[in-house]
């Protein structure tokens, strides 16, 4: 049988030759020490062929129209045997890419890889990066929800104010003046022909200069390749692969099988534990009540664009945007030489880890989007017992009051409410009764003026709840600022026990 095998084998490869082109991509000489910094390239192209497998999977399926794509998604759900996990593996494998993609461009940025003559491979990875974003934007789209409405609103919006071309770009995304069934056709196209194919070509083009000028090594004080000098660099680097690179299979290869095989495992736990994202519910943008947010890659950006001003979002759009991508294309150019050490272009290390404590921060904003309004809070947040004993019944008055208004959509109570308006439990420390009725009928700030809402007795009775409000053994303020000193001591004391 072994035999017979080995004899078809050659026969493929005679008719084919298929292993002269495979030969010197897998012996291809890679330095020695390019050990675990280097495997998340491959581990991202193990999640991108992820995708396109599962997403062919989801296409004899999904049905691409307006009124039918929401209940496929369903029928894959509840229906197609196994097409909730094949729905899961899609969606998690997107968001397990995009992360990998950003530590594999993160880890080439520290050790230098992006300077001579690999300036090249480092523009096809940024090209990478944003085909990589618009993949997984276009797949959120393909939900068809109430987030993929509203994602492609708030893109469209973006993509208008562009001066000149705005309104003419915004008419080809969206395939006319409105969201409808052809928005969704065309988003099809690109999820699934247009950008895998220059995903594809791009990933290729990739590869090709990653043969051409080879791997960089792990840059180490005083190690080779440390410094980089167009005069000597390439000559230097071949001889030194000449005499103790070592060949990419089997050596660097089996790293790269073993990190990958690990992430495998990782993303079909994470697919089977928290199942397929979305969807949402169905599109209506009728649907005031709707708490729209994108996906991983994009919460940073949801952040950004809730807490600018309108006036800075055009400058954040039209003018940083452009920049900040014509920066990352320079950065090959700009540092093209010199040394490679993370610790002696100490720049470059402090813009990493300013960018990766934004995008966390600004990520973490968007899960908790603390400026939108919890909806229902004065429905499902009951009031804190602690903050209804021994209360006269006029502040229990107010407290209903507090109640029925939706004050708790924007305020809470011990924590439990929405995050949009200060903490009401501790407010009588900060505000005086008088200022209370005058913040509640006159508002302030982003808080809405309710002395059109609220009958004098409804104001009086929510002012007698909220004046009760106050930490233990703090008294009420009578006066702005008045018991700062004491709530200061307060602290010092807490600390103290």
């Amino acid at each position: 049988m072994m035999s017979s095998i080995k004899t078809a084998w050659t026969w493929i490869d005679d008719r084919t030759g298929i292993m002269q082109m495979l030969g010197p991509p897998l012996k291809h000489h890679v330095p020695r020490n390019a050990k675990w910094w280097y495997v998340f390239g491959s581990c991202t192209l193990l999640f991108f062929t992820i995708q396109v497998v599962t997403g062919i999977c989801l296409a004899l399926v999904y049905a691409p129209s307006g009124d039918s794509a929401y209940d496929s998604l369903l029928y894959l759900d509840y229906v197609v045997p196994g097409g909730w996990m094949l729905r899961a593996i899609h969606a998690w494998s997107s968001n397990a890419m995009v992360f990998m993609m950003l530590v594999h461009m993160t880890q080439v940025f520290l050790h230098g890889a992006f300077k001579f003559p690999r300036e090249m491979t480092w523009i096809f990875g940024v090209a990478l990066m944003l085909t990589t974003l618009a993949l997984a934007f276009t797949g959120q789209v393909m939900r068809w929800d109430s987030d993929a409405y509203w994602g492609v609103g708030i893109g469209a919006s973006m993509m208008g104010r562009i001066p000149f071309i705005g309104g003419w770009l915004t008419h080809l995304i969206l395939g006319g003046p409105i969201i409808g069934g052809d928005t969704l056709s065309r988003f099809f196209s690109l999820h699934v022909f247009i950008l895998p194919g220059a995903m594809i070509g791009l990933i290729g083009g990739h590869l090709m200069l990653v043969l051409r000028h080879g791997i960089s090594e792990e840059p180490k004080k005083g190690g080779p390749g440390e410094f980089v000098d167009k005069a000597t660099y390439r000559a230097a680097y071949k001889e030194r692969m000449k005499k103790h690179g070592v060949p990419f299979f089997p050596d660097a290869a089996q790293r790269d099988m073993v990190f990958c095989g690990i992430m495998l495992i990782v993303l079909v736990v994470v697919a089977a534990w928290y199942g397929p994202i979305g969807p949402s519910p169905r599109p209506d943008p009728a649907n005031i009540l709707v708490n729209p947010r994108p996906d991983f890659p994009f919460l940073w950006i949801f952040a950004i664009l809730a807490l600018l001003t309108p006036t800075i979002e055009d400058y954040l759009i039209i003018v940083a945007a452009p920049v900040v991508l014509m920066v990352l294309f320079l950065v090959p150019f700009l540092a093209g030489t010199g040394s490679r050490l993370a610790s002696s272009r100490p720049i470059a290390s402090l813009s990493v880890v300013l960018l990766i404590t934004g995008l966390l921060v600004l990520s973490w904003l968007g899960v908790t989007s603390p400026w939108s309004p919890h909806m229902s809070a004065w429905t499902s947040d009951a009031v804190p017992p602690v903050f209804v004993k021994g209360r006269t019944p006029l502040q229990l008055q107010g407290a209903l009051v507090l109640q029925h208004s939706q004050c708790r959509n924007c305020h809470s109570l011990d924590g439990l409410g929405g995050k949009r308006g200060p903490e009401l439990g501790d407010v009588a420390s900060r505000l005086s009764r008088d200022q209370i009725i005058r913040q509640v009928q006159q508002g302030d700030g982003n808080m809405p003026a309710f002395g059109k809402n609220l009958t004098a007795a409804e104001t009086d009775a929510l002012a007698a709840f909220l004046y009760s409000c106050h930490p233990p053994g703090v008294q009420p303020a009578t006066r702005p600022g008045a018991q700062i000193k004491q709530l200061i001591e307060l602290d010092k004391a807490r600390a103290n026990n």
